[in-house]
């Protein structure tokens, strides 16, 4: 059974969007076996995103990250990083498909709403940065 991490970003989170959210996953079959309330310090938030550290928009993302709460999640299911990503829909909420969570949450290309892990690899390490043996029940 894949694995996945999943964060509702700070905007959704402050929002009132964290409900909504789960249950697109659990409408499509998506186990959330772990899930914990975070607030990211910048230097975390760094951490996390270090893979973008060359990218223009590395500072904005790590302020907006650490900016208040986020809900991470480990999600696990059949094919749950393809899934996950189509229930997310393109980065830019304004090229997401209709029905997707960025185009009825989003309202900027940065602060989307939601992240989801891109491969398994990405995902074991996203999953780790969060989480430990003992906090996943799946």
């Amino acid at each position: 059974m894949e694995r996945t991490l999943s964060i509702i970003k700070p905007d959704g989170v402050s929002r009132g969007l964290m409900g909504e959210i789960v249950k697109r996953f659990e409408n499509n079959n998506i186990r959330i076996i772990a899930m914990k309330l975070v607030r990211m310090t910048k230097s975390q938030a760094e951490g996390f995103y270090a893979v973008h550290k060359e990218r223009p928009f590395f500072g904005s993302l790590t302020d907006f990250m650490s900016s208040g709460p986020a809900l991470v999640m480990v999600l696990e299911g059949e094919n749950v990083i393809a899934k996950n990503r189509e229930l997310m829909g393109a980065t830019n909420y304004k090229d997401a498909a209709e029905g997707t969570i960025r185009r009825d949450f989003a309202n900027d290309i940065e602060k989307n709403v939601v992240h989801g892990s891109d491969a398994p690899e990405t995902a074991a390490v996203e999953i780790s940065y969060f989480f430990n043996q003992f906090e996943i029940v799946g």
